[in-house]
């Protein structure tokens, strides 16, 4: 579809409004395509108005929105009514135009939680915030009550916080093989086993100069959490040595939680899970995504669901406290049915904590590449309308969600958890609570001022040749780190 704008450029807030409505569109500038989407924004009295004109198959719907921006809004504020403007009015467009109603309504957020947290802290009770969400935004019943849920956990951890704290990322981009749904800079230890040595020497000395920079500013380190990759692709003794030198340099003392993801069931081992307990680690992440063997095939995995079932008893007799697994609905060669076993046999093993990821196609999986047949937006839309149900009813509760770009459905991610499992991290960093220092190649720290309601990234380098290779690009990163808690401490 050609996108068209006038008076603005929100092209995130509109691309995320069309992959909701018209998911096998894809937005197209300055070409021509007979589908349009003419999206204007305009100063209005104290506001400003928004008006979208669609034209798909030829036929034309509008909808318009208007907006009052309060005197006293900074930039922050402005942009943020100007966008849902522009959003509300397109949607209007596109419910009209098509007769459905999204999940969602018209948040195309990453973060809905957080919206929904600002309107708690507001002074709204739970009730008026629903209203919000349903009269507002057009959200649906379940979707409101997931956003509320998480949100109030959301405010339970940030309740919890002091300007002191952070959380550390430590990132092994090495996995056995590459599922086809993935993106992330990970690369097969088939391929680049030769890396592995020194990519690990280059990580110990950032360990070292950042647990110093750590100490230097005075910040405690609230919750760890290692992932890739798959962090269980190194051998017992280098990990060993990595939690070894990490327990070393930074004080560990004051974390609500140490998690490591041990991802794919075939890089676990007694041996390995022995070291990660002897070190501290108090959280496992097992990763399926599927317990159907044809799934996994499909996938790229090479492993079967009985694999999954022995890593799971080597897991148990370890002895971790909390174990946490993801599946992932609307995966090439899966069925609402397939789904439902798989998610069944998951809550049957105990675990305290089950992610339900949404597939996301993005742009560098092999299966976009590739063009493989994947479920429809209906049949994923039944794997979910079965989990939230049955995830409830095993004693679960939501705790953390989030939205990406390019997601089937436009539907979402939810972090579930029984009692006490509540995975501190996802909600640290999914609702930007405090900063987020992140070691190694692949990860991107994210530095948190909530006072000031300012937010910066530092990225580290992708690959993990280029990280072992610049760390002139690691010294730069922890300057940007440090000079913006000098500057926190001067506000």
């Amino acid at each position: 579809m050609e996108m068209i704008f006038s008076g603005h450029d929100y092209r995130y807030a509109v691309e995320q409004s069309l992959l909701a409505f018209f998911p096998n569109e894809r937005p197209v500038y300055g070409g021509a395509d007979p589908n349009t989407a003419r999206v204007a924004l305009t100063p209005a009295g104290a506001g400003c108005a928004a008006e979208t004109v669609l034209t798909v198959d030829g036929r034309t719907a509008r909808g318009e929105a208007r907006l009052d921006i309060p005197a006293g809004a900074d930039g922050y504020e402005r942009e943020r009514l100007k966008q849902r403007a522009v959003k509300l009015s397109f949607f209007q467009a596109a419910r009209a135009l098509t007769g459905v109603t999204p999940a969602w309504g018209a948040l195309t957020g990453i973060r809905p939680a957080k919206l929904a947290a600002g309107l708690l802290e507001e002074g709204m009770s739970v009730q008026e915030a629903d209203r919000v969400l349903e009269e507002t935004y057009f959200v649906s019943p379940e979707r409101r009550r997931l956003c509320l849920q998480c949100a109030q956990a959301g405010l339970e951890a940030k309740a919890a916080l002091t300007p002191e704290d952070i959380s550390l990322y430590v990132g092994i981009p090495f996995c056995p093989t590459r599922c086809a749904y993935c993106s992330f800079v990970s690369n097969s230890v088939e391929k680049s086993f030769h890396l592995v040595d020194p990519y690990l020497e280059a990580l110990l000395a950032e360990v070292d100069s950042a647990a110093a920079m750590v100490r230097e500013l005075g910040l405690r380190v609230k919750s760890f959490y290692m992932g890739g990759g798959t962090p269980t692709t190194l051998t017992a003794a280098q990990m060993d040595r990595l939690l070894g030198r990490l327990n070393e340099r930074f004080d560990m003392g004051g974390v609500v939680e140490y998690t490591v993801e041990a991802g794919r069931p075939d890089t676990i081992t007694a041996e390995k899970l022995a070291v990660l307990r002897r070190n501290g680690v108090d959280r496992v992440s097992i990763n399926p995504q599927s317990m159907e063997d044809r799934v996994l095939a499909a996938i790229g995995r090479r492993h079967s669901g009985d694999d999954i079932r022995a890593a799971m008893e080597l897991v148990d007799a370890a002895g971790f406290p909390h174990v946490n697994m993801d599946l992932i609905a609307g995966l090439p060669e899966d069925t609402p049915e397939g789904f439902r076993r798989s998610l069944d046999e998951v809550i049957a093993f105990g675990t305290d904590n089950v992610t339900v990821h949404t597939l996301s196609l993005k742009k560098g999986s092999r299966i976009t590449l590739e063009g493989t047949r994947i479920p429809t937006v209906e049949e994923v839309a039944a794997m979910l309308d079965y989990a939230g149900p049955a995830l409830r009813s095993a004693g679960f509760g939501p705790y953390y969600l989030y939205r990406q770009k390019y997601m089937s459905g436009s539907f979402e991610n939810v972090g579930w958890c029984r009692p006490g499992g509540t995975g501190w991290y996802n909600i640290y960093i999914m609702e930007e609570l405090h900063s987020i220092l992140s070691l190694g190649a692949g990860g991107s720290t994210k530095l948190v001022d909530p006072a000031q309601n300012r937010i910066e990234r530092a990225f580290n380098l992708k690959f993990p040749q280029e990280y072992v290779q610049r760390p002139e690009k690691i010294a730069a990163n922890q300057a940007a780190f440090r000079a913006f808690y000098q500057q926190m401490k001067q506000l």
